[in-house]
């Protein structure tokens, strides 16, 4: 028989919670505790409060926060009043009333393997033949055909902070959007906020810059999804080593009745299994929405799911230059309430109206960045893979301040037409200059080569 809670020891908690309208964190409420306990105890107790509405958690695993449940209301009616609301289908409606409930109101499911058996490529479609037609044409910039990656390239400055910002935002991180742009323009962290929720914004940058930098590489592999995981999951993950790495340990979902997979060898082939799928999909769309579907159903890390699930359904969207999937304005609550569906019923409908609702935000956003840019340089273009074969070319071999111009020109020699050596040089120095530990995998360098010519470059 399970130990009785202390009514006095709920009630501290409750009053720790009740101090903050926006809610507190686990941490916040074990400092405010008159009492000490230890987190595992502390946890027990959230739990036990949260099952029976006695309070509320918003977000998941270190990013939950707790509110009392008249200020989560009344915050919800502040969300509702100041957020735009996604129109939903009557199936959608329906699934958001089901994981509207509370979780032990409703069936307990485990991982069905069928749902991803039945999705045939090319044949099965999640989403309609209007549908792709529609997002199509609404998510083609006018740019004439160029290299994979150069419409993401030329809007990277705004997508690290959009990207990054939502996709943590709906995780449950706190920062607003100039606390991240501060953050990754200048590397300011928010002050009084946790460092977990800076390394997260700055892990998002470090992966759309891979996703960007690397767009004719990457896809729907192993090497992609991997190490996708490993720069989302980087120094965030209680055992460091499974950054990177499938999972072979159980999870469970907070607040929900699914049960992921729990045999390792089954996780693996599960995996497997939806990348071959995805990369068998001819309509981007379509590849786009199944990740997110697929993915985090399946749950194969452990932990960082969802996130890598969002970063990879832009993979087909900037491999082919079309306009990026920021999940700008996408309120959490349906969000996550979409996802559940998915969980526990196996049913698309609901993430499929926030998906489509979601693009069209982007869309529109990115459509109006795209006409204050202008052109990209030709000249660039013209030289790109010049320029990236010659700047790894000179940071594997190690090549110093003093000696840069003089192999710069040797090099040019040989593959530069005469009329464009002074500018081809002078782009190359200005690149070596600006290379940093954000921006050096776009040349196909290792962190250890980069490293190792940082050393020489720096000693002057």
């Amino acid at each position: 028989m399970a130990k009785q809670i202390p009514e006095e020891a709920l009630a501290a908690i409750e009053d720790a919670v009740r101090r903050d309208p926006n809610g507190v964190s686990a941490p916040e409420i074990l400092r405010a505790l008159a009492t000490p306990v230890p987190p595992r105890t502390l946890q027990y107790r959230l739990k036990h409060l949260v099952t029976r509405n006695r309070i509320i958690m918003d977000g998941e695993g270190r990013w939950a926060r707790y509110r009392m449940p008249d200020a989560a209301i009344d915050a919800a009616a502040r969300e509702d009043a100041n957020e735009p609301v996604i129109p939903l289908s009557e199936a959608a409606t329906s699934i958001r009333d089901y994981v509207r409930q509370a979780p032990e109101a409703r069936k307990p499911v485990g991982y069905d393997r069928k749902f991803l058996d039945r999705y045939r490529p090319n044949a099965s479609f999640y989403l309609t033949e209007q549908d792709r037609a529609h997002l199509a044409a609404i998510g083609r910039p006018q740019i004439a055909e160029q290299p994979a990656g150069t419409y993401a390239k030329q809007i990277l400055s705004r997508l690290l902070i959009d990207l990054a910002w939502n996709s943590s935002r709906l995780e449950g991180n706190t920062y607003s959007l100039l606390d991240t742009k501060r953050l990754i323009e200048l590397g300011e962290e928010a002050v009084g906020r946790a460092h977990l929720e800076a390394q997260m914004i700055l892990n998002h940058k470090d992966a759309i810059e891979f996703l960007v930098g690397a767009a004719d590489e990457i896809g729907f592999n192993r090497y992609t999804f991997l190490n996708l995981h490993a720069l989302l999951a980087n120094n965030l993950l209680a055992d460091p080593s499974a950054a990177g790495r499938l999972r072979y340990i159980a999870v469970g979902i907070e607040r929900s009745a699914f049960h992921p997979l729990e045999v390792p060898q089954l996780i693996e082939e599960s995996f497997d299994q939806i990348l071959a799928t995805a990369a068998a999909i001819s309509d981007p769309f379509e590849q786009a929405f199944f990740v997110m579907v697929q993915l985090p159903y399946l749950q194969p890390f452990d932990d960082v799911n969802k996130r890598v699930s969002r970063l990879a359904a832009n993979i087909p969207l900037i491999k082919r230059n079309l306009t990026p999937l920021s999940f700008a304005d996408v309120p959490r609550q349906t969000y996550t309430e979409a996802v559940l569906g998915v969980y526990e019923l196996n049913n698309i409908d609901l993430l499929k109206d926030v998906f489509i609702w979601a693009y069209q935000r982007s869309a529109a956003r990115y459509a109006a960045v795209r006409q204050s840019l202008g052109e990209p340089d030709p000249f660039r273009l013209r030289y790109r893979e010049q320029f990236r074969e010659l700047i790894a070319e000179l940071v594997r071999a190690r090549v110093g301040r003093k000696d840069a111009a003089a192999r710069i020109a040797t090099w040019s020699k040989k593959e530069i037409d005469p009329s464009d050596r002074e500018r081809f040089a002078e782009i190359v120095e200005a690149e070596l200059i600006g290379l940093h530990e954000g921006n050096f995998a776009r040349y196909r360098i290792r962190p250890s080569e980069f490293a190792a010519w940082r050393q020489v470059w720096e000693a002057r």
